[in-house]
């Protein structure tokens, strides 16, 4: 287990979590990150990102980087349905900035309440292995669900990559 985990676990993971599904699998976030699930839209290709930077959405006026999930997590079999939808959370970036950010996901679930007792430690799966993103492991009615931290997903990476194409400068000024 790594030492974000072991704080985060310490200070308590318990509360509610919005809870979506990803190539059938069930994954959860906290409430508190959301802002609103909205049906999957029309996406502008922003040049030059990364496969898993969609684009951009016009969400009332503000522009909205909008990240898939399935293809930041490199699932194969990413196909959009009917039930794909686009979650806008607040990410909170490296320098302590919020923004926010939509996800899309195969399908909304529900919303879970999840006590301390419900939610296991994530396994250790050896030190190549980075699970900085993941809170912990909630198993709920016999469905095993995992837990992530948003801003280890969209944090540092996601963002930096994102930043430099939005606010691009002009053609280069002769000297």
């Amino acid at each position: 287990m790594n030492v974000n985990n072991e704080n985060t676990l310490a200070g308590g993971s318990a509360g509610k979590y919005l809870t979506f599904n990803l190539q059938g699998e069930s994954y959860g976030i906290n409430v508190l990150k959301v802002r609103e699930i909205i049906r999957h839209t029309s996406i502008t290709v922003v040049p030059q990102m990364p496969r898993y930077i969609r684009g951009v959405i016009n969400l009332r006026g503000k522009i909205i980087p909008v990240l898939d999930l399935r293809l930041r997590f490199e699932f194969s079999n990413v196909t959009d349905t009917d039930h794909t939808c686009i979650v806008v959370v607040q990410a909170r970036l490296p320098d302590g900035k919020a923004t926010p950010m939509g996800l899309v996901v195969d399908g909304v679930e529900e919303v879970l309440k999840l006590n301390d007792a419900e939610i296991e430690p994530t396994p250790d799966f050896g030190g190549q292995i980075c699970t900085d993103y993941i809170l912990g492991i909630a198993n709920v009615k016999g469905a095993v669900k995992t837990l992530l931290d948003i801003d280890g997903i969209v944090g540092a990476d996601t963002l930096k990559n994102f930043k430099p194409a939005a606010a691009s400068p002009g053609p280069a000024q002769p000297e």
